[in-house]
């Protein structure tokens, strides 16, 4: 049975990008969210073979650091030309200094290698809720669309500016952040991944104010 969360609650990321958008996505339950970066928490190695798999590791870290509940996301985008890479290791594809233009430039050369023509892509979220007690919640989203090249926009973080969301004319690297992951409540929809992983955790865990 699903369990509400309330109260003070850790983000269990070092990546200002993430954080900003849960913060954001938070904001209309009154949870106080505070993350693992601002905590010093040390991060876990993630040895996970799914996306699922290092969300949950990270989170569990976190709540059996702190004793709060916690959530992380694990996400990545899976370009269909290159067999889903650089999915899991999207992140790792930016190397130690987190350069995604360089990340970027890497998907962008590896299909030229490829001669591919197919430039479908679509990113994942998994979301895990862990309670100190071993209690834990999974939700997943998903969103589909294409690469473009150059990259365009300034806005969002990672491989946003190479993406363009079936849904709309624009990269998520163009996109604000209430177009990119504000979420229609009254209809139950989303954009972002993050977003559509949010919708499902928040008719589970969380109760809007007022």
């Amino acid at each position: 049975m699903a369990r509400l969360l309330s109260g003070r609650v850790v983000i269990a990321t070092h990546n200002s990008g993430k954080l900003k958008e849960m913060r954001e996505l938070l904001a209309p339950f009154g949870v106080e969210a505070v993350s693992a970066g601002e905590l010093d928490l040390p991060e876990p190695v993630e040895t996970g073979t799914m996306f699922a798999e290092n969300a949950a590791i990270k989170a569990r870290s976190a709540a059996a650091a702190t004793g709060l509940p916690a959530f992380a996301d694990d996400s990545g985008i899976c370009v269909e030309a290159l067999d889903g890479a650089p999915g899991l290791f999207s992140a790792r594809w930016a190397g130690g200094s987190k350069d995604f233009s360089a990340a970027m430039a890497r998907i962008e050369r590896e299909l030229a290698q490829r001669g591919a023509t197919n430039r479908r892509a679509h990113f994942v979220s998994a979301l895990v809720v862990a309670w100190p007690d071993g209690h834990e919640e999974l939700f997943e989203g998903r969103v589909f669309g294409e690469l473009v090249w150059p990259p365009r926009g300034t806005l969002g973080f990672g491989y946003d500016p190479m993406f363009k969301p079936d849904e709309s004319p624009l990269t998520f690297g163009e996109l604000s952040s209430e177009e990119k992951h504000g979420i229609d409540w009254e209809n139950g929809r989303a954009l972002s991944h993050r977003a559509r992983a949010f919708l499902s955790l928040a008719a589970s865990c969380l109760r809007r104010e007022g």
